[in-house]
């Protein structure tokens, strides 16, 4: 938000995204001047403060441009799951970074350095606006590094820079007088700490013109020749000297300047630019950028970066390198009789002119396909047209006129002109504290020197550690010696078995647990990773449930999924049924977990997306609830309306039209194979359930609640129904991958998408009650009432007895090891349970019954044939 030409790039790029139909969300870390023309241009900004930049669900983007480094705290969820896989364009164009790497490098302090790779290679693509300043931060390329040339950065320092420098005054200022001609001789804009060659080649190629026009003696204009290059130092300076007499120049004809001053007042008060590196750069010239901006005439060698931007005669002066009589030439062409000619002063007005908007159509064409490269749209998406792209091909100057302060910006100190820097030094600060002179241990924040422990302290501990196991040892071997009443047995065993029943497991053993029992209701949070812990609730109600084990909340009693399920393990099926996997953990051997008549689930999303249930919500349905723990009522809160945002014209979308758009595929024709193939229905029956169109609410994001009955039922039929889903493509010759997405993304999370609304045409089929609790004011209302489903529902393929008929086949189909396909999902996804299984058990319990009276049997035999026998002490 400040007024910067980093603002007018970005605002520029953006503007042009927005025009080709994108949809973008700004977000600010912090207020500033071009608030107002942001909001105008592109819609309302969001300030960000530090403590809510975890408060973003970043899964709603299809991908997320970062402009700034200082953007680096804000972006921080976004290196975590769930975020990770979020596409991330960082554009990085400040080098206060840069500054701190040698540092730390000579510091030996690699753990900066990691933690600043890490974080470049988190994104999917680092944007820099010109090609040095990618080899300055090539320490941390990982190989996403990548260049997009175009900023307004040199312009706006030029222009800022002549309105508050006047050209008379600083010829004064260096000693010029107003008839001197001043030619000033740029080289390559890179700081050289050593001697630079750039210089040296370019007086052997301006030799015929410096003898020509700087020797001593010669009538007409005094012209006065400065090489721009390397530092202030005095060694610059007497090399250069030295060439020139031997070359027999006028004294004080020929003078240096280094990078390190001010540069823009020498471009300013040249009369001609001569570019005259020897080496032919990637980028255009940012010397030459600010002398066309001042207007000064430039003479440049026909370098490929050159001729791609200016016209030979239009714009400047272009000579071939291989030609040094060209060069003198060109020269002549702009002088005439000891002045600029006009031909002069019209290659300058053109140039500044070129370079108001140089670069700038490339730029915004660079993002354009930078975009198309990297965001993985979904289907259903409208794709840009990027021929269509704004033929304007200029910065928007105009927007920022108004708002543009003039400001002294040198050479040295622009890229770092209004930034803060503050996170660079405050990452440094925090990760690097002074370090102990004796044993180089290295501080974390908040600890001091004299708290670490030094041989001594640990001599003293270990001694203490001895003591009290000396002590711990005595004390057993007293306790072992006195005589001890342990009861009755019966009385031990009862009081171990209650013991064992009230065993909370490892990690359930805190508040939230005590303050659940007694209690109807669970619902059960499903997240998977740590970006979403910030989304998650706290209290007796709700109760977590990780889909990765490395990423549960600490201090927290959160159900490990994976554990509990095997299956989540893989990678591959963990994406694909997502949040539906996390209820089949829970619906596996549920007494485990969950004791209570009612259960609930809702996924992180819905928090993120200010969806879930109100405190007043929250009081609402649990007392509903209480009163209700033999209904058969399913609660629905996060709603997606037939009739809202998705409506069309004058027609409402039909349910299946809906899933189809939310899914961002096929969705209604996967349903109906997964649907066909579950029941084995012929082709030519019909296998869509059909949805009514009456309006009301549906459930999304895994928002609603259930008896646990209920719920057991609706996990039996999505398991079958999963399983049908993933078989449709089991015996393809292709590599695997989802049916229902075309994009990657798609194909990664696809089934979740699907299964997401799964529990709609369960409830709606099977009969079930289905209620609507509003989430901010907890009010219910009845949708889809039964009696008005009656002629519309299908019970025949949801009646329960079918159900568990259904799930008893294949438990027995994979019992007996008769699986209908090699990667076979529904046994993996929880409980294997049939009759046989029963039978199978109950007659190893037999056995080992009759097995154990058998032994019992012989050996009373053996003891009333040779009588009781004691073993030898010999054994």
């Amino acid at each position: 938000m400040k007024n910067d030409p980093s603002s007018l790039m970005i605002l520029t790029v953006m503007k042009n995204l927005r025009g080709l139909g994108y949809m973008l969300q700004i977000y600010a870390t912090e207020d500033g001047d071009t608030k107002p023309i942001w909001e105008k241009t592109i819609g309302q900004v969001s300030i960000l403060s530090p403590e809510n930049y975890g408060h973003l669900d970043w899964s709603t983007f299809d991908g997320v441009v970062v402009n700034s480094l200082e953007a680096h705290d804000a972006i921080s969820s976004l290196m975590q799951e769930p975020f990770c896989s979020v596409p991330l364009i960082w554009i990085i164009q400040e080098d206060s970074l840069t500054n701190r790497l040698p540092f730390y490098e000579e510091m030996e302090w690699e753990h900066l350095i990691s933690y600043w790779k890490n974080a470049f290679r988190r994104a999917d693509v680092v944007v820099f606006p010109d090609y040095s300043l990618s080899m300055l931060y090539s320490v941390l390329d990982t190989g996403n590094f990548f260049v997009i040339p175009g900023s307004p950065i040199d312009v706006w320092a030029a222009e800022n820079y002549q309105k508050s420098h006047t050209k008379f005054q600083l010829r004064v200022k260096h000693g010029f007088a107003y008839y001197d001609m001043l030619v000033l001789v740029v080289g390559s804009s890179f700081f050289y700490n050593e001697l630079s060659w750039d210089y040296a080649v370019a007086m052997h190629n301006l030799g015929p013109l410096l003898t020509s026009y700087a020797r001593e003696g010669d009538a007409g204009p005094l012209f006065k020749f400065v090489f721009v290059c390397g530092n202030s130092s005095s060694v610059y300076n007497d090399a250069l000297q030295d060439i020139a007499g031997h070359l027999g120049l006028r004294r004080g004809s020929v003078g240096h300047y280094g990078l390190d001053g001010d540069v823009d007042e020498m471009l300013l008060i040249s009369d001609i630019v001569i570019y005259g590196s020897s080496q032919d750069e990637q980028g255009f010239s940012s010397l030459i950028t600010r002398a066309m901006t001042f207007g000064v005439p430039v003479i440049a060698p026909d370098y490929p970066i050159i001729t791609k931007y200016v016209v030979d005669g239009e714009h400047g002066i272009i000579f071939s390198k291989d030609k040094p009589d060209e060069l003198m030439k060109a020269f002549k062409l702009l002088i005439s009789k000891g002045k600029l000619s006009t031909y002069a002063h019209s290659i300058g007005s053109s140039g500044k002119l070129l370079a108001k908007n140089m670069q700038a159509s490339e730029c915004i064409g660079g993002y354009m396909k930078l975009l198309e490269s990297v965001l993985t749209l979904p289907s259903g998406s409208i794709l840009p047209d990027v021929s269509s792209q704004s033929s304007q091909g200029k910065w928007e100057w105009d927007l920022f006129s108004e708002e543009t302060e003039s400001r002294n910006m040198t050479y040295m100190s622009l890229k770092e002109d209004a930034r803060n820097t503050s996170v660079v030094y405050d990452i440094e600060e925090r990760m690097t504290h002074s370090l102990d002179s004796r044993t180089g241990l290295q501080n974390e924040p908040g600890i001091n020197l004299d708290d670490i422990q030094t041989e001594l302290d640990w001599d003293v501990l270990s001694e203490i550690d001895s003591l009290e196991e000396t002590e711990r040892v005595e004390l057993e071997e007293i306790e072992g010696r006195t005589d001890k009443s342990y009861g009755v047995w019966e009385e031990l065993y009862r009081d171990a078995k209650r013991a064992d029943k009230l065993k909370f497991e490892a990690n359930e053993r805190d508040e939230g647990e005590l303050e659940r029992t007694g209690q109807p209701l669970c619902i059960y949070e499903i997240y998977n990773g740590a970006g979403a812990w910030p989304f998650l609730h706290h209290g007796s109600l709700y109760r977590g449930l990780s889909l990765s084990s490395k990423s549960r909340r600490l201090r927290s009693d959160d159900v490990d999924a994976v554990a509990r399920l095997f299956i989540l393990n893989e990678t591959y099926y963990r994406d694909l049924l997502l949040e539906m996997g996390g209820m089949f953990s829970i619906a596996n051997k549920v007494d485990n977990v969950h004791k209570r008549p009612w259960i609930g689930f809702q996924s992180w999303r819905a928090s993120a997306r200010k969806v879930s249930l109100s405190s007043k919500a929250e009081r609402v349905l649990e007392g509903t609830v209480q009163q209700n723990h033999e209904g058969d009522v399913i609660y629905f809160w996060a709603r997606v309306d037939m009739d809202g945002e998705l409506a069309r014209g004058d027609h409402a979308l039909t349910f299946w039209s809906m899933c189809d758009i939310l899914n961002a595929g096929n969705c209604r024709t996967a349903f109906q194979d997964a649907f066909r193939r579950m029941y084995a229905l012929p082709p030519y029956v019909e296998a869509l359930p059909p949805m009514p169109e009456d309006g009301g609410h549906w459930s999304s994001l895994h928002s609603w609640v259930m008896p646990t009955p209920s719920f057991l039922e609706f996990m039996m039929f999505s398991r079958m129904f999963a399983d049908s889903l993933d078989s449709l493509h089991m015996n393809a010759s292709t590599t695997i991958e989802c049916i229902l997405g075309s994009s990657a993304s798609e194909k990664r999370q696809c089934y979740c998408r699907l299964l997401e609304l799964l529990v709609n045409v369960w409830a709606y089929h099977s009969a079930r009650t289905m209620v609507y609790i509003d989430p901010d004011t907890g009010s219910l209302e009845e949708q889809h009432p039964v009696e008005q489903r009656k002629g519309f529902m299908w019970p025949k393929y949801f009646n329960a007895t079918l159900l568990k008929s259904m799930d008893e086949d294949l438990a027995e189909a994979a019992d007996d090891g008769d699986h209908p396909y090699e990667r076979w999902l529904w046994p993996r996804t929880g409980e294997v349970h049939w009759q046989g299984v029963y039978e199978r058990e109950r007659e190893e319990r037999y056995r080992i019954k009759m097995d154990k009276k058998r032994k019992q049997k012989d050996k009373l035999v053996e003891r009333l044939k040779f009588g009781y026998r004691q073993p030898t002490l010999a054994g």
